[in-house]
């Protein structure tokens, strides 16, 4: 039936809704997504089953109910299975990855392995070559986001609580339901190319026994489309249709064309099946019913499917009907029931197009009062958008928990607050969420964090690569190793702990890979400097934080954040050289840095660790290439483009890249503005000057004075050319506050100080210069030494010609800069441009007037020229009345080139000019027209010709006062210096006198050269009132502070508040006494303009715009104010001064200054104060919200503190003076929390004091900081102001005596507050070697010693640091007090403080009594040693006496009886109470030592044996020393470690223990057969012993046995000792091992032995753990040491362990040591086991890794020439030379040569070493390796013959006498008396030879 199903399936017609089921349907479709798993071609089925169904038991309903709801509900994880076919679209391309889209809000992943089998294998080969496929093209070109891909669900992994979803893209796995025999041209199917042949593709359709093909003209539409004209790669994705199908589905032909692709659709004819039925196919479908819930659809005639409410088409909801055809595409398709999901979405409408709609604008947004459209159980809710789209919350994102979820809470139109946490392509639909944790979280996604920024998170894991942290439920980051603290850290577990809160600083973030990098620098983390994220962010001068990354030899690396980085130079590193960065930098540091230049392009960067911000010379940087331009050359110029530093040009004919600054195209600051707009590229400047090399670039200049100085030889180009009295002419280079820089055209440069920039003050430095301005600067003082010179600019020192000629030369200079610049216009393509250009000053135009401006300026047009802007001032209108529309004449004054402004003038006398023939040198009346900054136009009197003259005389002539500038308007005498116009259509003129300057003819308004602003030259609309004058007026309003009243004749006048009552009660508000209408007589007493609000002087009653201010108080309008003294004039510095701090003044408050904390208040109109928040009051409720208590207009008594004259107001205080004096009590701010210190706290002004936390309260309390933040106020007692930083109290007895509090904990000033026999509460400082550190003040510490911290003994410290942290409160009792010395002893004991003891009773301490007795007597001296050396602080000479008392005591007991009486008490004490916890803890640190590989078995005695074991006393008595095995080796190993310590100090050094050289060492190669099994110890007791021994021990001993035992452990001592004195002792158990390697635990020479010693014995695994001990115990710092046992370790496990076992080892050892190292004995141990495969393998890989160590290449050499492989060997040299340095390769081809010495073929030595002196005859080394070998290899003759080639040699004469001595040395050894002499005649004449030319 199944088949008949699949092949015919039933339906096709609409069928009934039976009757039974009509009640039903409410019910069916209750939930939003109600999948109908039978549709309506399986509705008979279900009505004939019914009945059985209700039949059935109750367990079989309840599973079936489980199933509907697994139908019906919405598409989830749950109802996903393995196998169902999905419709997804691709959100995120990775690197191996794809993240998809899938319907109704999921997300699926597919791994790069799920394409598709070729692209697998293509993936297999590059993995197994390590190098990149050329033909393997990344996801990212096969895949682009918003492509629509078939799916399949590989597998559903559950990782913790969340399931993610795998999908595969295979073609076999989602076509694998089709069958060749099905396949139908039209069909639309998914495949990947498999292949590329000769006339297109193979592609993979996942059919078993189908072939298709795409031919190239098939693809062509596809391949320029969507793959940008690339040909297609193998594993790409496509949309196939196919046309053509051959040989029943063995062959068919596809088709890429895209309009054919888009209008596929599924028919009949192709009879698709519900089997076979794929998600993407678009087919035609009827809507057979309409819920309000979706559709329900019948297609290709049989087939029913379902419409959720997300997938209708947005614009037809609501208009959807029954029989209605629409089009349609399939979602997806259920594999066990066979039902269908469809979307009428229209992006899903046209296969193989993409979803261009990714990403929603609002994720990551909070929004408030979002209504529900709708609610679904066990689905979830949708949500109407304020922009009228749906948006959906999944049930989980309902509510923060499953528990708090309440349903009608989502009825539709409730608001709620969501967060959009994402977009789901696939439902076109933005996702929300409600939890609360994520609506507050600070950061959703990955793109929310930003490098530089902070962050805080919860420790997640600790891994060997670094920390990863836990930022959000969603987002993770990693913390590398190099960055969990400013240093780096060997155990970070010990530091960090899981779920600990931890405060990062982001390095990088990668949001698409979702990769986040972080660092937990405390310095990165806490820096203030701004964070470096971008190359643009880095501009010079720039100070900021950054870690090294890598050291090299020309300098530091340092990285910052956002992955930039910078180098320092070696120069850079600091202000002394250092020639070895890696001997004073590391790897990770945290720096600071300066930038020095930045080229964000390049992304390149050089910094410096010298953070002086004022280096005053720099050096020109060398240019990284040579070129052939030599500063000082004057070349042509191309530009070539614009930057915000000026024009880069090339410089002609070579085309070299130069750069020319703004600043430098001109001398004439506004021209080089001009002239930097106007040229364009292509343009060529001719003469441009090369000043200097900077950074790698060439700078050029085109100041004309520069290069006129460089022309005439006046540019010194060394400091020793400086002479003081030289004039120069350079530019400022930098402008500081003390003075000014010049550079010269060599690049030297001086110092100007600013005493001498100008004859004028100087008040503000850029008033006078800017930077690149040309000046002339006299050489004042040269220090050579330093290269530094002081400079003058003043016109007094540097004018010496005639200022006639030098102004007229800069004026000449500068109106032929501006014709050239309308030269340049006039090349311009621009009609504006050209016109501007053709308009010269004096031109007559016919204009049109336009409009006026608010500046009563008019505006003209010219018509014809659309943007031309022309312009008349009001003086320049002269006085004419003209409309708009109006034509009139005007005449050209000056053209603004970079405004594109031209001003024009309608003067009668300009326009009506006169034209004259002026004579050279006559002088003429002028007035001035228009101002610019360097020269001003003019015309002249009788004509009305336009004149030009110079406004600066010099270079350096760069500032006027107001009075000395001119006006327009202004007549002024000239001198005629030029009998014709020039080219811009003006005359030449000087001006005559400054003293014939006129002022402003009265019939016209001066206009200023620059308005200057708040300048009002309005005339007064109305006139003010007289001071002094009676007024009447109406109250218009009343304000806070003051009342405004309208007087009788129109003006306004204002009330203050401190004006109205004689004595203003306080509290209360004066204005409130007057009422608005109510009349009011008043006396003016001063005037207010309405712009500034000042009270004017009462001598200028006349001002612009004022209002009268009045006085109401009686008192004032009884005195004559005229008359009253008290009115003069003074100025607001004046006006504070009359309040002297202390004064008492009433105040009006304005309003509270939250941001600044402070009250603003007015004591007068003109006269303002500021109270801080602390001195408003003492009271904390006030102090919380000053705005409650005091009220705006409120009358306040406040003490004045101090004037700010220089801001203008006043610093009052409400609560008396502010005094910070010892016992003052004032309020102030925390700013600081010193955990176990204390609090820093500010107060106003800047004061600083500091609060111990002894001085927080009275009573102390566990966590006395608890509650202290910084911003909190607190009420402060001042101790003493000895210091800067005052010393402070918070003690309640101390801020507020009279409460009479409590004192819990009174106050220790010093060691007199402190009695014998006290009790004192404190808290624990320290723990150290004497005892207990407790501190009971904050200048007095305690000590408790051990035996008073607790009634316990403790063998473990580190309970110490468990029960006492510090910080811990706690009380002591005061032993005693020794006030000489300063000293304090405390007790913790319960019998003298009365309280518990410090370690709970459930810890099963023995008491410390019981410990004594178990301690050996050597401690106790040691200890009483101790105490006499902490207390004897006196003599020294008493110290040393004492001490070597106490030595010798120690070495007689150690010998004598009394050691001997104390083991017998230990032993006896041992037996006496064999099974209590006392004997267990003796035992366990033992084991924890190692002491476990050696102990032997010992179970537990049950009680019946215990009893037996009384009646035999006997037997116990009997055993002998060495069969008792109760734990003489736990009682004597403290004993014997400290004795074997001392026979080591005793013995002479030949005997220590080595470190580095193995004395007697064991072969590796040793097989497990030729291993002896160990032998059992000798002392080793059968069971039976053990017992009967261990119940022994219970009864009690008689005296009789207790002398035995005595004689017994002396004799065991005896043995012991005289053995570990024995230098020639070798340990043979594994606890002599344990003792050697506790007391040696660096020595890998132990423990290698130890090794050994389990290897003989063929106990592998013992000796693995040995190894693992020793890589544990030995220090980080002995490097050599560990890498010795790792090479052991490695040479076990190739001898007895697997090769797994092997790479493990090695791969763990490359991690904690130096890789090249691990790797070279790996290789070594390789070759010497004969393993050479695994050798060559070893040695590809060292090749690929350290290809730039030369030590690798010589070594795989010699092992290559060791197997014969002498071709293999020169190949690899050569390969060498590609590879490495050059100047490393004749120390390689030296080395290989002197292996083919030994190991290969001596004549190709020898040619080796030949070629390379031939070209380096100097290299001596190369020499005397080359004798030495000749020596050991070769005859006597070639030996003579190299020795006669050396000393013929012209080398030093140092070098030639170590070659003459060795020739000598070999002579005297193989040659005979006469060849002994020839060599000594031979140095002797070369001596003389040198002697002769060093004497010519």
């Amino acid at each position: 039936m199944a088949s008949q199903e699949d092949s015919f399936p039933r339906g096709g017609t609409k069928k009934k809704v039976h009757p039974e089921k009509a009640p039903q349907q409410p019910i069916e479709h209750d939930n939003l997504f109600d999948i109908p798993t039978e549709e309506g071609s399986r509705k008979r089925k279900r009505n004939q089953e019914q009945a059985a169904k209700n039949k059935r038991p109750k367990a079989e309903k309840k599973e079936s109910s489980k199933s509907e709801a697994e139908k019906y509900g919405i598409l989830s994880i749950e109802t996903l299975s393995e196998g169902m076919r999905l419709l997804g679209c691709v959100k995120e391309v990775n690197n191996l990855e794809l993240v998809v889209s899938l319907p109704n809000g999921l997300w699926g992943y597919v791994q790069a392995t799920n394409i598709c089998d070729a692209y697998t294998k293509k993936l297999n080969e590059q993995v197994d070559l390590e190098e990149p496929l050329e033909d393997l093209a990344p996801l990212s070109r096969l895949f682009q986001p918003g492509m629509l891909v078939r799916c399949v669900v590989s597998s559903l992994n559950s990782a913790s609580k969340k399931k993610s979803i795998k999908l595969s893209l295979n073609p076999k796995d989602v076509n694998k339901v089709l069958s060749p025999g099905a396949l139908k041209p039209g069909m639309l199917l998914t495949g990947t190319v498999h292949s590329v042949e000769d006339h297109g593709y193979l592609v993979d359709i996942g059919v078993g026994g189908t072939k298709a093909f795409l031919p190239w003209q098939k693809d062509q539409e596809y391949v320029k489309q969507k793959n940008k004209g690339t040909k297609l790669h193998v594993g790409q994705y496509l949309n196939c249709l196919i046309e053509e199908v051959k040989g029943s589905g063995g062959s068919v032909h596809l088709s890429t064309i895209q309009s054919e692709v888009s209008a596929a659709v599924a028919t009949e004819e192709q009879n698709w099946t519900l089997d076979n039925l794929l998600p993407g196919l678009v087919v035609k479908a009827q809507v057979q019913k309409v819920t309000p819930h979706g559709l329900t659809l019948s297609f290709l005639s049989s087939f029913t499917g379902l419409v959720d409410f997300m997938h209708l088409d947005s614009k037809k909801t609501g208009h959807y009907f029954q029989t209605q055809m629409v089009r349609a595409c399939i979602l997806e398709v259920y594999p066990r029931t066979k039902s269908v999901r469809l979307t009428l979405h229209s992006s899903f409408l046209q296969a193989g197009r993409p979803i261009t709609r990714l990403c929603h604008h609002l994720i990551g947004a909070v929004l408030d009062d979002v209504p529900v459209q709708g609610f679904f159980a066990k689905a979830g809710a949708t949500f109407r958008l304020k922009d009228g789209s749906l948006a959906y919350a999944r049930t989980m994102h309902l509510s923060q928990t499953e528990k708090s979820f309440k349903p009608e809470k989502f009825k539709p139109g409730n608001m709620h607050k969501c967060r959009v946490i994402d977009f789901s392509p696939m439902d076109d639909m933005a996702l929300l969420s409600l939890k609360k944790s994520i609506i507050e979280a600070p950061f959703l996604r990955y793109h929310d964090l930003h490098p530089g920024q902070i962050v805080k998170g919860r420790v997640f894991a600790l891994r060997s690569y670094g920390m990863i942290v836990k930022v959000t439920e969603q987002i993770r980051g990693l913390v590398p190793t190099l960055h969990l603290a400013d240093v780096q850290i060997r155990h970070p577990q010990k530091k960090y702990h899981v779920k600990d809160e931890v405060k990062c600083r982001v390095l990088t973030c990668d949001p698409e890979n979702k990769k986040l990098l972080m660092t937990l620098k405390k310095t990165l983390v806490e820096s203030s400097l701004p964070p470096l994220t971008s190359y643009k962010e880095a501009k010079p001068e720039l100070q900021t934080h950054g870690f090294i990354s890598s050291i090299k030899d020309f300098g530091c690396i340092v990285k910052f954040y956002n992955d930039v980085r910078g180098v320092v130079l070696k120069k850079e590193l600091g202000a002394q050289p250092i020639s070895a960065p890696e001997e004073v930098f590391y790897v990770g540091q945290v720096v600071k840095v300066t930038v020095l230049t930045s080229e964000p392009e390049e992304e390149r960067m050089l910094l410096s660790f010298r953070l002086s911000s004022d280096k005053e010379t720099d050096d020109p940087a060398q240019s990284q290439k040579k070129a052939t331009v030599q500063i000082g050359q004057l070349v042509d110029v191309k530009v070539k483009k614009k930057t915000e530093k000026g024009l880069e040009v090339s410089i002609l004919p070579d085309n070299i890249h130069a750069l020319l600054p703004a600043t430098h195209l001109s001398d004439n600051v506004t021209n080089s503005q001009l002239l930097c707009y106007w040229l364009q590229e292509g343009d060529i400047l001719h003469k441009v000057l090369c000043l200097s090399h900077s950074d790698g670039h060439i700078v050029l200049c085109r100041k004309p004075a520069l290069i006129s100085a460089v022309e005439s030889g006046q540019d010194p180009k060394v400091f020793s050319e400086f002479q003081p009295g030289m004039l120069l002419t350079g530019f400022v280079k930098s402008i500081k506050a003390y003075g000014v820089f010049v550079q010269f055209p060599s690049g030297l440069s001086g110092l100007a100080p600013k005493s001498v920039l100008s004859d004028k003050f100087v008040t503000t430095i850029s008033d006078h210069f800017v930077e690149g301005q040309t000046v002339v600067a006299k050489v004042i003082n040269v220090y050579e030494e330093k290269e530094r010179m002081l400079l003058s600019l003043r016109l007094s020192d540097v004018s010496q010609e005639d200022t006639t000629v030098s102004s007229l030369t800069l004026l000449s200079q500068c109106l032929e800069e501006l014709q050239g610049v309308r030269i340049l216009m006039s090349s311009r393509d621009s009609v504006l441009t050209q016109t501007l250009a053709e308009m010269t000053p004096g031109l007559l135009v016919d204009l049109v007037v336009q409009d006026m401006s608010s500046d009563g300026s008019l505006m003209f047009s010219s018509g014809s020229v659309p943007g031309l802007v022309l312009r008349a001032s009001r003086y320049h209108q002269g006085g004419k009345a003209v409309d708009p529309g109006q034509r009139t004449k005007a005449v050209v004054l000056h053209v603004d080139t970079l405004k594109s402004e031209v001003h024009v003038s309608l003067r009668r006398e300009l326009v009506n000019r006169k034209a004259k023939q002026l004579k050279k040198d006559t002088e003429h009346r002028a007035v001035i027209e228009h101002l610019e900054k360097t020269f001003a136009i003019a015309s002249l009197v009788e004509t009305g010709q336009l004149v030009a003259f110079p406004v600066t005389s010099h270079l350096n002539d760069t500032f006027r006062f107001d009075s000395e500038k001119l006006q327009v308007g202004q007549r002024v005498s000239l001198i005629i210096k030029s009998t014709k116009p020039s080219d811009n259509g003006l005359f030449l003129a000087v001006e005559s006198s400054v003293k014939k300057r006129t002022p402003i003819l009265p019939s016209v308004e001066p206009e200023p050269a620059k308005e200057e602003p708040g300048v009002v030259s309005k005339p007064l609309e109305k006139p003010t009132l007289p001071i002094g004058e009676m007024v009447t007026g109406v109250v218009k309003s009343v304000k806070a502070t003051h009342v405004v009243v309208t007087l009788e004749n129109g003006l306004v006048g204002c009330i203050h508040a401190s004006q109205i009552l004689d004595a203003v009660p306080l509290g209360t508000q004066p204005t409130t006494k007057l009422k608005v209408g109510k009349p009011v007589t008043a006396r003016v007493i001063g005037q207010r303009t309405l712009l500034t609000h000042k009270s004017l002087p009462i001598s200028h009653p006349s001002s612009a715009q004022t209002v009268s201010e009045l006085s109401i108080r009686p008192s004032e309008l009884e005195k004559n104010i005229r008359n009253d003294p008290s009115t003069q004039s003074s100025s607001p510095t004046e006006k504070l001064k009359q309040y002297p701090p202390g004064q008492t003044v009433i105040c009006f408050m304005r309003k509270f200054n939250v941001i600044k904390k402070w009250l603003e208040v007015e004591i007068t109109s003109d006269i303002r104060g500021r109270i801080p928040q602390l001195l408003t009051s003492l009271s904390f409720k006030v102090l919380k919200h000053p705005e409650k208590k005091f009220k705006i207009g409120q009358a306040l008594s406040a003490t004045v503190v101090g004037p700010e004259s220089s801001k203008g107001f006043l610093t009052l205080s409400l609560v008396g003076p502010h005094k910070l004096e010892e016992g003052e009590v004032a309020m102030g701010r925390v700013v600081k929390v010193i955990p176990k210190e204390g609090l820093q706290v500010l107060f106003p002004f800047g004061t600083v004091g500091k609060v111990s936390i002894f001085h927080l309260s009275d009573s102390y309390l566990e966590a006395p900081l608890e509650g202290f933040h910084p911003e909190k106020i607190v009420r402060c007692c001042v101790l003493s102001t000895k210091d800067p930083v005052l010393t402070l109290s918070l003690r309640q007895s101390r801020t507020n005596p009279r409460m009479k509090s409590k004192i819990e904990d009174p106050e220790v000033h010093s060691i007199k507050d402190i009695k014998e026999g006290q009790c004192l509460r404190g808290y624990v400082d320290a723990i150290k070697k004497l005892g207990v550190y407790f501190r009971i003040s904050p200048t007095l510490v305690g000590r408790v010693k051990y035996c008073h911290v607790t009634k316990y003994f403790l063998s473990d410290r580190t309970l110490y640091q468990t029960y006492l942290p510090e910080g811990k409160l706690l009380l002591a009792k005061v032993l005693r007090v020794n006030r000489k010395q300063n000293l304090v002893y405390l007790s913790f004991l319960p019998k003298d403080t009365g309280k518990p003891d410090i370690f709970p009773e459930s810890l099963g301490l023995p008491l410390r009594d019981q410990g004594k007795e178990m301690l050996s007597s050597q401690p106790k001296k040691k200890q009483k040693v101790e105490e006499e050396k902490e207390e004897d602080h006196g003599d020294p000479r008493t110290k040393q006496k004492k001490r070597q008392e106490s030595e010798t005591n120690l070495k007689e007991e150690e010998c004598g009886e009394p050691k001997t009486k104390q083991k017998q008490k230990e032993q006896s004490q041992l037996h006496r109470e064999p099974g209590t916890k006392q004997k267990q803890e003796l035992q366990e640190p033992s084991v924890k030592q190692g002491e476990k590989l050696a102990s032997k078995g010992k179970r537990k005695m049950p009680e019946s044996e215990r009893e037996q074991e009384k009646v035999n006393k006997k037997k116990k008595q009997n055993l002998s020393p060495e069969e008792d095995d109760s734990g003489v080796e736990v009682n004597y190993k403290e004993e014997k470690e400290k004795r074997l310590k001392q026979s080591k100090k005793k013995q002479p050094k030949p005997t220590e223990v080595p470190r580095l050289q193995l004395s007697s060492g064991f072969a590796w190669d040793v097989s497990l057969d030729m291993l002896a099994p160990a032998m059992p110890p000798r002392e080793e007791s059968s069971d039976s012993e053990e017992e009967e021994a261990s119940q022994a021990m219970l009864k009690k001993k008689s005296k009789k046995d207790k002398e035995l035992e005595k004689q017994q452990a002396e004799k065991e001592l005896l043995r012991i000792e005289a053995a570990l004195m024995d230098p020639s002792w070798q340990p043979e158990t594994a606890d002599d091992f344990d003792r050697l390697v506790l007391s040696s635990p660096n020595s890998s020479i132990l423990w290698l032995q130890y090794m050994a010693f389990h290897l003989h014995a063929t106990e592998i695994e013992k000796a693995r753990a040995v190894a693992e001990r020793a890589l544990k115990s030995i220090s980080f710092r002995e490097e050599q040491e560990k890498l010795n046992v790792w090479v052991a370790l490695m040479n076990l496990e190739n001898m007895y362990g697997s090769k797994e076992t092997l790479t493990k080892v090695f791969e763990r050892a490359v991690q904690y040591c130096e890789p090249l190292k691990v790797f070279l004995q790996l290789a070594d141990i390789y070759t010497k086991s004969e393993k050479y495969q695994a050798a060559e393998e070893l040695y590809s890989r060292m090749l690929k890794r350290f290809r730039q160590e030369k030590t690798v290449w010589i070594k795989y050499g010699a092992f290559l020439l060791q197997r014969g492989q002498a071709d293999a060997s020169h190949r690899l040299l050569q390969r060498a030379f590609s590879c490495l340095p050059q100047k490393e390769h004749v120390d390689v081809i030296s080395k290989f040569a002197q292996l083919e010495f030994h190991l290969g073929d001596a004549e190709r030595a020898k040619a080796m070493f030949e070629s390379t002196l031939s070209s380096y005859p100097k290299r001596t080394d190369v020499w005397s390796v080359y004798i030495d070998m000749i020596i050991k290899h070769g005859s006597q003759k070639e030996v003579r013959d190299i020795f006669e080639r050396v000393v013929h040699l012209s080398l030093a004469p140092k070098r030639m006498k170590f070659f003459f001595k060795r020739y000598l040395d070999y002579e005297k050894q193989h040659g005979t008396a006469e060849t002994v002499q020839a060599v000594k005649e031979k140095a002797l004449s070369y001596v003389e030879a040198k002697s002769a030319l060093t004497d010519s």
